[in-house]
């Protein structure tokens, strides 16, 4: 095949490295060794995070994700490394975090007999991801990591798959050419857009909710000087705090669950309810009570990434396609002159949620809601935070002031053993910034064997374990 012939293995890791790649989480086996061969020539480019276990390592390439925004790449060997890393990819899903799952696979003359550890990942993660595909053919390389790239990050983001033959992977195979992909955003008409502000103009208890996936610090900038010039309050949906700086007067707290009841009746009170970016799942609407299905009782103004989100579940007034970098751009100095009509309303609105974030006693000799409000104190504005799932989680919802964008580590998928792989690729991501990470006693031990991973690269995180003594 002439001097430019290279394994698939090695078309492989060229095509991450011409899409952008900068880092890769994973747990070593033997159906791709071929390609940790390849990365291991290319470390100073492509550096692989070598993790104890495949849910770490998948959950390290979500959180990767979240942080970044890029696609978190994941190998895991065929089989149980598949099966392990699969929570990380349900994340992924529900969160709507761009992620790539490699996995390893049995040889291509050995698929449909039930070869060891033979699954067929196209059936299993049909619908956990956005796209499953086998490469039979090592000359498409660069097309189908092309492909997994675009589609990880256009519309709605989510994890691809993409499975590799161990024989495939050890073939020959040309060079390949591959054009580095560009996010597609989705902008909304002008006809949507001064439809939304005629809507916005007229409402006299106007509420924004901001939160779901696709942001960037760009993005935040621009929505706070909107909200903050047209004295808008703002609320963040389940675990996507960090969207709006909690520390600004316009910020009235997020919905969760044990959202804050003045809250809830707040939306519910609502006459406009502008939400931008959310899904509107069933932790951010309290089991889809808080607003009604499928037609609110209030005005609903939904903006979402994804085309095939809007109108899925609630039947708005107006729904626009926009990514949040697109529309956030244009509401940007948009001034509609209602800031003193709203002053009263968005002024009870925060005064509802300092009340509900002012620390408040609690059993025992650990006094929780103090301890956030010396987080608040202390933490760098850019801190990251990460947590997992379980009830202790909800203090740090409560009381904890996200500062800026992005600082939030969390899953909406609600899966436990999230906050210390993710705090560790966090900081091996970013090792400048303070990052801790709050786990209830059974969350830790879910993942605490990548404390491992923590001191292979000298990733210095702060784990903070609450221990209620009522694991189960």
């Amino acid at each position: 095949m002439g001097k430019a012939a290279m394994t698939g293995a090695r078309a492989l890791v060229q095509a991450l490295i011409d899409q952008g790649a900068e880092r890769a989480f994973g747990v070593p086996g033997e159906s791709y060794l071929s390609v940790l061969d390849a990365l291991y020539d290319v470390e100073d480019k492509l550096p692989f995070t070598m993790c104890r276990h495949e849910a770490a390592a998948g959950n390290m390439a979500e959180a990767y994700g979240k942080l970044t925004g890029k696609p978190g790449i994941c190998f895991v060997t065929r089989g149980p490394g598949a099966t392990h890393a699969s929570i990380a990819l349900h994340t992924a899903f529900q969160d709507s975090t761009p992620m790539i799952l490699f996995i390893g696979q049995v040889a291509r003359d050995q698929l449909e007999r039930e070869a060891f550890q033979e699954i067929d990942y196209r059936r299993m993660f049909g619908q956990m991801a956005k796209w499953v595909a086998e490469i039979h053919d090592p000359n498409r390389m660069a097309e189908f990591i092309g492909r997994a790239y675009r589609t990880a990050t256009s519309g709605r983001p989510g994890p691809v798959v993409l499975a590799l033959p161990e024989d495939m992977l050890s073939e020959l195979c040309k060079a390949q050419e591959s054009n580095p992909h560009k996010r597609i955003e989705a902008w909304p008409s002008p006809h949507d857009l001064s439809d939304l502000l005629e809507r916005l103009s007229k409402a006299e208890r106007p509420l924004v909710m901001l939160g779901g996936s696709g942001w960037t610090k760009q993005a935040v900038a621009d929505i706070r000087h909107f909200c903050e010039i047209n004295n808008l309050p703002v609320t963040a949906s389940f675990r996507c705090q960090d969207r709006y700086a909690n520390r600004l007067d316009t910020y009235a707290g997020d919905v969760a669950i044990g959202a804050n009841p003045k809250l809830i009746q707040r939306i519910k009170g609502c006459d406009l309810l502008l939400v931008l970016g959310p899904r509107l799942g069933e932790m951010t609407t309290g089991g889809y009570e808080r607003i009604k299905v499928p037609v609110p009782e209030q005005s609903l103004i939904h903006i979402h990434q994804g085309a095939e989100e809007l109108g899925r579940v609630y039947q708005g007034d107006l729904l626009i396609n926009a990514t949040p970098s697109a529309i956030c751009a244009l509401l940007r100095d948009i001034d509609l002159e209602r800031a003193d009509t709203w002053a009263s309303w968005t002024k009870a609105a925060r005064a509802d949620y300092v009340a509900w974030n002012t620390p408040v006693p609690n059993p025992g000799d650990v006094q929780v809601a103090e301890l956030y409000t010396y987080l608040n104190e202390t933490l760098a504005d850019d801190a990251i935070l990460t947590n997992g799932a379980g009830n202790y989680a909800a203090w740090l919802h409560r009381f904890y002031r996200y500062k800026s964008f992005p600082t939030q580590l969390a899953p909406t998928s609600g899966a436990m053993g999230y906050g210390v792989p993710a705090a560790i690729a966090a900081k091996i991501s970013e090792p400048e910034r303070e990052v801790v990470c709050f786990a209830g006693d059974g969350c830790f031990m879910m993942s605490s064997n990548d404390l491992a991973t923590a001191v292979k690269y000298d990733a210095q995180v702060i784990f903070l374990v609450f221990n209620n003594g009522m694991y189960g």
